[in-house]
């Protein structure tokens, strides 16, 4: 598949066959996001890989519960999903067998960046290599607590910024159309 096929055909999968990513093809995957260009060539990400399913299932439960704490305690765009993390079945990651959690070195110049810099290529390699990816974003919040990161062995000075699932999408799932570019100017 050609580079712009990639780009246009990847979207968020959220439904995976349960068949377990082997340790190459996650480093496979690993080896090729890191090519990313960073900040000052300050590569500030480390990866956390887990594919325990009771320890994706316990960080779900948590993550919900979290994420209806942050609801009640703001008006926040998160409130329509009130519902859903109030479900018990919901899986916050979707039964995915395998989560890769991009965590970016605070003292640099631009984790946050760099690290979605190095997302964007896991996913869309991931996709070229005919597995599906979904970023989580309602578990950063909790992942980057103290006590995560104190269970998860990430240290101080890195922050949660990508949490990614990846696995063998279910089926064959059809992309959602995108928007077409908003030029706000021109000049």
């Amino acid at each position: 598949m050609d580079l712009k096929d990639c780009i246009i055909t990847r979207h968020s999968v959220r439904k995976y066959a349960e068949k377990k990513l082997s340790k190459e093809v996650i480093l496979d995957l690993l080896e090729t996001a890191v090519k990313a260009p960073t900040a000052t060539n300050s590569q500030p990400w480390a990866f956390t890989i887990i594919q325990d399913i009771n320890l994706l299932q316990e960080i779900s439960t948590a993550g919900k519960k979290d994420v209806l704490t942050l609801i009640s305690q703001a008006d926040t765009p998160l409130k329509k999903y009130s519902k859903l993390m109030s479900d018990e079945n919901f899986n916050l990651f979707y039964n995915a067998e395998t989560l890769i959690i991009i965590s970016g070195k605070t003292e640099t110049l631009h984790p946050i960046e760099d690290c979605s810099l190095v997302a964007q290529n896991l996913m869309l390699y991931a996709h070229n290599q005919g597995l599906g990816t979904c970023w989580i974003g309602f578990a950063t919040h909790y992942l980057n607590s103290a006590e995560m990161k104190e269970k998860l062995n990430i240290p101080p000075n890195y922050n949660v910024i990508a949490p990614i699932i990846v696995g063998y999408p279910e089926k064959n799932q059809p992309p959602i159309p995108k928007k077409d570019p908003q030029i706000l100017n021109w000049l």
